[in-house]
């Protein structure tokens, strides 16, 4: 089946005004996080986790969804997800595994590894990725398992400690232009830099070392993307504007607020973003499918994220789930997001303006919801939805697009 992914890479290289959007569900924290990598269970009370089993089992919801272009898993899972149950074979969906595990991320209980300096470091094998064992020579059955990996990469401003880091990741990348095997490269601020770097200079140097690193790799060997954290406006067009192929995505960090989620997609988008992979923000959502459904309409710029942290809280509380926060605080902006443990810099987007936009027009039929006011341009006006028409609009949107 073709792939989403494979298509909308095609039209932003085609189309500098491509409104294309890639997203991405992160469910590769079993290569950080350890116990707690599947996330809290509420089914079984505070402070206990979900079993892997449970985990995988999100993961088959979400690509069975159908809205999301790529899932992001550790190999292990991909094995089991990708080669022995075969659920991506009618879906457009497109399996990725991370392909290197370096120590910043390895974010056991008492660890000190993530404060340390990041060493490169790979547990995952490309022929594993692909076939689920050895293939020595056989390039016969490489298409059987995942043909795209995630690779990170985290600079420290020291020049022994960095090189390091490149002669890793470009042995990566001659092991995967040989195998066919593509990637996206993800570029985590310093974790532990040796020589400081000042918060204003921070976006600024993430940027030159990705356009040094690629400078030297021709086409075969280049990332589909990027993935990096979200500096602002500046950074993002500047990057953009040097080069629009390199066509970067923003990562989400941290569990955070429902806002922080959709308005970093949203920001990000807007200046200039095509891609954004959001791990824990969708595990720790109180509904996947719903969180899921609602990036994908911020992603195509059918709902503002005001908008859809309102509608969400309906939908969940038409589907009888207590949400973790009240609406007043899921409405904030809170995340730090410079490293895969999620601590540090907070993202730089705007604060949150009032709600609603433009005036309103009377109320429009709802399909199964009844009817509901809208803006003069025509678009659904929440703000003045009362609760019930909010969430009868939204839960017949959801129908419609979940069966």
């Amino acid at each position: 089946m073709e792939k989403s992914l494979d298509v909308k890479l095609a039209d932003i290289h085609a189309h500098a005004d491509s409104k294309a959007f890639i997203l991405a569900d992160a469910k590769d924290a079993d290569m950080a996080f350890g116990i707690a990598a599947p996330g809290r269970s509420p089914e079984r009370g505070e402070g206990e986790f979900r079993s892997l089993e449970e985990y995988r089992e999100h993961i088959a919801e979400n690509v069975r969804q159908g809205l999301l272009d790529i899932m992001l898993m550790s190999v292990s899972t991909s094995e089991v997800l990708t080669i022995r149950r075969r659920i991506f074979d009618a879906s457009t969906v497109t399996p990725a595994v991370r392909a290197n595990d370096t120590t910043d991320i390895h974010v056991a209980r008492g660890a000190s590894y993530p404060k340390e300096p990041s060493l490169p470091f790979r547990t995952a094998l490309i022929d594993h990725a692909q076939v689920g064992r050895i293939a020595e020579d056989d390039d016969s059955q490489r298409h059987l398992g995942a043909n795209l990996g995630l690779y990170s990469i985290t600079f420290n401003n020291d020049p022994e400690l960095d090189r390091a880091t490149l002669e890793a990741y470009r042995e990566f990348r001659v092991e995967a232009e040989s195998k066919g095997f593509r990637h996206f490269l993800e570029v985590f601020e310093p974790n532990d830099p040796v020589h400081p770097i000042s918060t204003e200079q921070l976006g600024g140097f993430v940027n030159d070392l990705i356009v040094r690193t690629l400078a030297g790799v021709a086409s075969p060997g280049r990332p589909l993307f990027l993935k990096l954290v979200y500096h602002g406006p500046k950074f993002m067009e500047e990057l953009v504007r040097y080069d629009r192929h390199l066509v970067p995505g923003v990562l989400g960090g941290s569990a955070g607020t429902t806002y922080d989620a959709f308005k970093l997609l949203a920001e990000a988008k807007k200046y200039g973003a095509r891609a954004a992979l959001f791990g824990r923000k969708i595990n720790s959502a109180e509904h996947q499918l719903s969180f899921i459904q609602f990036l994908r309409w911020i992603a195509d710029d059918q709902i503002s994220p005001e908008e859809a942290v309102n509608a969400y809280h309906g939908v969940l509380a038409g589907l009888g789930i207590p949400p973790a926060r009240p609406l007043d605080q899921d409405m904030q902006l809170t995340s730090g997001i410079n490293s895969y443990a999620g601590s540090g810099t907070t993202i730089s987007i705007p604060s949150r303006p009032a709600a609603g936009r433009g005036g309103s027009s009377p109320a429009q039929p709802g399909g199964s919801g009844g009817s509901y006011p809208i803006r003069t341009d025509g678009m659904p006006d929440f703000a003045k939805m009362t609760p019930a028409q909010r969430l009868a609009y939204h839960r017949n949107r959801l129908n419609k697009s979940m069966g």
